[in-house]
């Protein structure tokens, strides 16, 4: 889907940045903490998650089924936007399969391992860059496209 839209890997990775802000509903990620590979026993959990913090997760959603729980993306900064997002995937604790796989690709896991030691501001840069790149993917002009008065609802 990004390379299709002109997205890079480099963009996939900044872009997942974003996931520094806001909460998640625990059933977007309870696949991974409940029954992973389809055993039914408590330990099977994604591999590519953190053992140690699927305690923690399942503290929070008690079970598979809980749609109304939600989680920091971004514990300890779910507010502020910073590349803390990026300590927590390199320590497989990213709530998302799309946070652990930044991990399985060497130009992705390089690029997660230089936000984690770069400046701050490469990161902000690079989050707009990838943010106006992709603002100008599959735009729709014309009769092929609306502006929509209100985000939510389609324009009559």
């Amino acid at each position: 889907m990004f390379g299709a839209n002109g997205l890079n890997a480099k963009d996939l990775v900044v872009l997942s940045g974003g996931h520094t802000i806001g909460n998640s509903h625990c059933s977007s990620f309870s696949n991974r903490i409940y029954n992973y590979s389809g055993r039914g026993d408590s330990t099977d959990t994604d591999p590519k998650l953190d053992r140690a913090y699927v305690p923690t997760l399942r503290v929070k959603c008690k079970s598979p089924n809980d749609v109304t729980t939600i989680v920091e993306m971004d514990p300890g900064s779910f507010k502020t936007f910073d590349a803390d997002y990026y300590k927590l995937v390199s320590k497989r604790r990213g709530l998302f399969e799309s946070d652990a796989a930044l991990l399985s690709d060497p130009e992705t896991k390089a690029y997660v391992e230089r936000r984690i030691n770069g400046p701050i501001e490469e990161f902000f840069k690079d989050f707009g860059d990838s943010m106006v790149k992709m603002g100008r993917s599959g735009v729709l002009t014309g009769n092929n496209g609306e502006i929509r008065k209100q985000c939510m609802v389609v324009n009559s």
